[in-house]
């Protein structure tokens, strides 16, 4: 089972100072910073995704600029994500359309043989056919409940995919053996979609992409491909486009998933409110932390809302941060014990949690307990000190820090090496069983 990771410029900045707070003033963003596999010093997937609307170009506007963008076509995929096969053997790069970036126009707004222009240019191993997502799902036994307008859309965007997966197979063909074109399913049940896979295989693809998943629960996601694979057997390999659901993938096992790809665990490092750091458990699984949220007291919008009301000064918020801050890496170096470095966080944790230090509500006084109980439990554990990973090994207790991208990506990035662990040990635990 290949982990893809879906790549959306996730680099950080090696030089980063985080005593300072701040990189060097020659730093230039890319060519200076590094890419998880980089700052890893190895790759902790099998291969990145890129989608079409990441790039962007003139018919959607992406996340690179112009010049990246130019950059990605002139050189290709593996050589703008410094991902060289030379490099990393037997790795993948795969590219998708991105369609929830167009959901809301009438027509997906690339063609099949632009999509393979982009493929043939980037030189991706692997590429997605051109899918018009379809955000309707209900159960077989329920599909009487839509409304005749939203089943008629629906037909549309599922006919609309399947015709841009027959033209994309055929215009694929241009790039030759070293591409491998996949089908994309879009569909609203699991009879849709296992027929809209059934209509693939019929047409000749040997690799099919399952769209659509990201919404759903894991039950929904098993019935969908235990759907399709009853329709087309074993013998296709299937990739689970955008799979929300990565920390639940040994439910999975008996539908025989090829690949996925997600970005779950480094978005959940900055995006997720308690499940922040990921630590591998001794007996299998993973077990996950809050990062103690540190912002920086100058910047963060509701902080300095309260030193222009006068409800704290500005002064006495950088102080807290900064004592914040000082007992935690004093905390690190084992000259103050987790009680020390808590009370300093929650006295900087009130003002950003609730807005006053005393006269709280019920509600508020919860979640001020609920936060102390979180940042203890994580100090307890000390989960960063027993991490092996180059990131936790060189940046210690900021690992655990929720502050700014430098901090929080790298957070994402061990979390991305130890799913990648979890997944393997899976994977031996069924082989062995």
């Amino acid at each position: 089972m290949k982990f893809i990771f879906a790549d959306s410029l996730d680099y950080v900045d090696p030089r980063y100072d985080f005593l300072e707070d701040r990189s060097p003033s020659d730093r230039e963003p890319y060519w200076d910073d590094v890419y998880p596999h980089e700052l890893l010093g190895y790759a902790p997937y099998d291969g990145i995704l890129v989608s079409r609307a990441i790039v962007g170009g003139n018919k959607v506007s992406g996340k690179y600029t112009d010049a990246q963008a130019q950059r990605f076509r002139r050189v290709g995929a593996r050589e703008f994500l410094r991902f060289r096969e030379a490099d990393y053997p037997g790795s993948f790069v795969f590219g998708d359309c991105g369609a929830f970036t167009y959901h809301e126009m009438k027509f997906p707004p690339y063609t099949s043989e632009e999509m393979v222009d982009f493929y043939g240019d980037g030189q991706f191993t692997h590429g997605c056919s051109i899918d018009h997502i379809i955000f309707d799902y209900v159960e077989d036994h329920e599909a009487h409940d839509l409304k005749p307008e939203r089943l008629e859309e629906n037909r549309r965007r599922f006919e609309i995919t399947s015709a841009n997966a027959e033209e994309f197979l055929q215009q694929s063909k241009r790039i030759g053996n070293s591409f491998t074109p996949m089908g994309v399913v879009q569909g609203w049940s699991p009879a849709s979609m296992a027929e809209a896979a059934l209509r693939l295989k019929k047409m000749g693809y040997k690799y099919i992409a399952i769209g659509g998943m990201v919404p759903l629960r894991a039950p929904q996601i098993k019935t969908v491909l235990t759907a399709i694979r009853e329709a087309v057997g074993n013998d296709l390999n299937m990739h689970v486009l955008g799979f929300a659901k990565a920390e639940e993938i040994h439910q999975f096992s008996d539908v025989n998933i090829t690949s996925f790809d997600t970005t779950s665990p480094l978005l959940r490092a900055f995006k997720d409110s308690t499940r922040n750091y990921y630590a591998l458990k001794p007996e299998g699984g993973i077990e996950y932390f809050s990062a103690i949220r540190i912002p920086q007291a100058i910047e963060n919008n509701s902080l300095k809302n309260l030193a222009k009301q006068g409800v704290y000064s500005q002064e006495d918020l950088i102080n807290r941060e900064a004592r914040a801050l000082k007992a935690l890496r004093a905390f690190d170096r084992g000259e103050a014990d987790a009680h020390e470095a808590l009370e300093d966080v929650m006295a900087y944790t009130a003002p950003l949690a609730v807005g006053r230090d005393d006269g709280h509500s019920d509600k508020e006084k919860r979640k001020l307990d609920s936060l102390r109980e979180k940042y203890q439990r994580t100090l307890e554990h000390r989960p960063w000190q027993s991490c092996d990973c180059s990131v936790c090994k060189k940046a210690g207790v900021e690992t655990i820090i929720f502050r700014a991208s430098n901090r929080n990506k790298r957070r994402g990035i061990h979390n991305i090496q130890a799913y990648q662990k979890h997944i393997r040990k899976i994977e031996k635990a069924e082989e062995h069983a």
